[in-house]
């Protein structure tokens, strides 16, 4: 069956016959032009990409919120002192986080992705409040448990989401706005904790203020597509058929059923368990695993968490460090914006660690303070900006998108969520054991393992990890298949 331009009705091919119909492919395979031949536009999926990244905002925005007010959360609750207690007011997210990224696969691909964003939006908003209206440290705790969850469920979804919604040619730049949503997330999350030391229970307006956007997000996913391939998953064809109507426009949705169908052609129809993810044809999650260890073995989230005691100790202010820290963080997430789909994610991501790996080595000499004197001082903190700088051009922002790229379409929801499961995981005992590690090894010790790390993570990029930009996502599971 063939569009009729000419007239404002169409008729929707089946998926059936777009696989029988050789002109399907050839379309497909057409070079862009400037009529109707030319790609998808980025312009009708980027609302529901800006609406997903909602939960990657609300991701930073909870990580940083209680740094400022923790001193006067603990006062008004009476645990003023107890540093166990503030260490888990802080670190609590972190369970909360593991247990929600444990299910966020399984719910994905129960309920589908916008049912999805929308129930990591419900503990957000619940946690929210009661650590807004708590009057002790057990309020507090719970609160944190709960917005944990939603942290552990949505930021997997979206990635899945964004990378299953995007056209080919901007997926790169539609992923890069993961990390630059949670950079603002951070921010916002600082400027809005600034008035606590003057303004009587300002941490409780702090909570409430992370209720809006997960408000937002909830409300908004009503308006936007669900994913086309977790539709055709689901044997819902006619209906994937209208979101890509929506994502893409009528005139490609002919040669987008087709290539889904065509990926499919080499899938055996089976469920999958946990279990089968480690082996055979689905080894490529081991590569997303060890992807997402190893960027939590370069002691990214220790020079987050620490950085201010590191920025303290050479007599710079804790406030001032924060901001530096957001500011080179927000603008590597945005130069790599644009180079995601110009040089690829590979190039990106093994330079991104080869840069961590020397800017951790300039930590290191920074913490020769005996020798260098004063010199330390410009080492140490020159090498934590440089350090988050390189870790935003390419290690934060390419595996969130990468690995949704490299898992076939049956199995991404729980690859992920097996990915970023490993993620949490590693980020807890590293986060847990560095300040023990610090005392007993000393920093340049540390820093040294920290900066090997990222070499072993460069030098893993290069030999396992496969280019996918530019590439359809079935153009990626079609040829990783032929490979296996």
């Amino acid at each position: 069956m063939r569009w009729n331009l000419n007239t404002s009705a169409y008729k929707r091919v089946s998926s059936k016959d777009a696989a029988m119909d050789p002109d399907v492919e050839t379309q497909a395979k057409m070079p862009s032009d400037g009529g109707g031949g030319a790609g998808p536009s980025w312009r009708m999926s980027l609302p529901h990409v800006c609406v997903a990244t909602l939960t990657s905002f609300l991701f930073g925005y909870h990580s940083g919120v209680v740094n400022e007010p923790l001193e006067s959360i603990s006062a008004d609750l009476g645990f003023a002192g107890n540093t166990l207690a503030e260490g888990l007011v802080v670190s609590i997210c972190l369970g909360g986080a593991f247990l929600g990224c444990l299910f966020s696969g399984s719910v994905a691909d129960g309920i589908g992705r916008r049912r999805a964003f929308q129930l990591s939006a419900l503990p957000m908003i619940l946690g929210a409040a009661i650590s807004a209206l708590t009057n002790g440290l057990e309020g507090m705790l719970f609160g944190r448990f709960l917005v944990g969850i939603g942290m552990g469920l949505g930021p997997p979804v979206a990635s899945l989401y964004i990378t299953e919604v995007s056209p080919p040619s901007v997926r790169g730049t539609y992923g890069s706005f993961v990390q630059i949503a949670t950079c603002l997330g951070i921010l916002f999350s600082l400027l809005i904790g600034t008035p606590v030391k003057d303004i009587d229970r300002w941490w409780r307006v702090c909570f409430w203020v992370a209720v809006v956007p997960a408000a937002l997000q909830a409300i908004g996913m009503e308006f936007c597509a669900e994913s086309p391939q977790w539709l055709f998953k689901c044997g819902r064809t006619n209906e994937a058929e209208m979101q890509f109507e929506k994502l893409l426009g009528p005139l490609h949705v002919k040669s987008a059923m087709a290539e889904l169908t065509r990926s499919e052609r080499g899938d055996d129809g089976e469920s999958v368990k946990f279990s089968e993810l480690f082996y055979g044809r689905h080894f490529n999650v081991f590569i997303g695993t060890t992807l997402f260890a190893l960027q939590q073995l370069s002691g990214i989230n220790s020079v987050f968490y620490f950085s201010s005691t590191v920025f303290r100790s050479v007599g710079v202010p804790s406030s001032l460090a924060n901001i530096c820290m957001g500011i080179a963080n927000l603008s590597g997430s945005i130069v790599a914006m644009p180079l995601m789909d110009r040089l690829g994610r590979k190039m990106l991501l093994a330079g991104s660690f080869f840069g961590m790996a020397f800017t951790m080595g300039l930590q290191a000499i920074g913490a020769n303070r005996h020798h260098l004197g004063s010199a330390s001082v410009y080492f140490s903190v020159g090498g934590i900006l440089l350090f988050v700088l390189s870790f935003s051009l390419g290690a934060g922002p390419v595996p969130g998108l990468l690995l949704p790229e490299i898992f076939p379409n049956k199995i991404r929801a729980k690859a992920m969520a097996l990915c970023m499961s490993v993620h949490w995981a590693v980020n807890f005992f590293v986060s847990l054991l560095f300040l023990r590690l610090l005392e007993q090894l000393g920093p340049q010790v540390l820093y040294t393992m920290f900066s090997s790390a990222c070499v072993v993570a460069a030098i893993f990029v290069r030999r396992h990890v496969v280019e996918t930009k530019g590439k359809t996502l079935q153009e990626i599971e079609v040829s990783l298949l032929q490979t296996q």
